[in-house]
């Protein structure tokens, strides 16, 4: 792994529940701009929404990353997510060439799911705290028996096995260049780079909420996160998580 500078504090182990709860419990040294627990194992992992996360024993990058933000107004904390899926999709994009960000976080190449995060941010008045950010990128494992509708490996789009550290040190050096965005206040730029990055950004595709199906393209993501489309007569609706269902074919 290359070096990680002063600034980052990476935390190893081989099994634990969860590694964002074993941020939660880390009370050691904290780095500058970031703490990083990984671990080759976990026994609780989950994902957006309480989903859970399958896999293998040693095969995946399963890390959280606690970021320290510098005077970053409450009202931003999706910024750092955005930041976290593109650094995700950067990452993992080296391997394969092509990856999107599927709204609002997981990263795809093709129509399949390569990753995905859990953001949780801390606020202490009118500012962010602290923003964990629990990452599972598949890179190695090539079966999947949960039942999850699309998932696929790094290993499997590139052909070949991926150093798992590799991939994190590539991670982790592509955050620290948006998450100074983010401290710099830089927000239309990254937002941009979000856009530019999105999964089906472009076209009408077949969408479903709690009213049925509908046909719609990509409108814009408030800052917020919530995602705004527009369907082919024109109007629009804005979705949270959960809220809408994206329908994808291999599903």
């Amino acid at each position: 792994m290359i070096g990680l500078g002063d600034d980052i504090k990476l935390i190893y182990t081989a099994e634990t529940d969860s590694t964002n709860s074993l941020l939660r419990r880390y009370g050691g040294e904290e780095g500058r701009l970031m703490t990083v627990a990984m671990a080759d194992y976990q026994t609780a992992g989950r994902g957006q929404a309480g989903n859970s996360w399958e896999s293998e024993p040693g095969q995946n990058l399963l890390v959280s990353i606690r970021l320290h933000p510098q005077g970053v107004d409450a009202s931003r904390q999706f910024a750092l997510a955005e930041a976290g899926a593109l650094a995700v999709r950067d990452a993992a994009g080296a391997y394969t060439g092509q990856t999107r960000v599927k709204w609002p976080n997981d990263v795809y190449v093709g129509d399949r799911k390569l990753s995905g995060t859990l953001s949780e941010c801390d606020v202490s008045g009118r500012l962010i705290k602290t923003c964990t950010l629990g990452i599972g990128l598949n890179v190695n494992q090539r079966e999947f028996r949960s039942g999850a509708p699309n998932p696929v490996s790094l290993a499997q789009a590139a052909g070949r096995d991926i150093d798992r550290n590799d991939v994190l040190s590539l991670l982790l050096l592509r955050l620290r260049e948006y998450v100074a965005m983010v401290n710099a206040r830089q927000y239309a730029r990254l937002h941009s780079l979000y856009m530019d990055s999105l999964y089906r950004r472009s076209g009408l595709f077949e969408y479903e909420d709690a009213s049925g199906r509908f046909m719609a393209e990509v409108d814009s993501v408030e800052p917020q996160g919530r995602l705004v489309l527009r369907r082919a007569d024109g109007r629009t609706a804005s979705y949270g998580l959960k809220e809408v269902r994206f329908i994808i074919n291999n599903q």
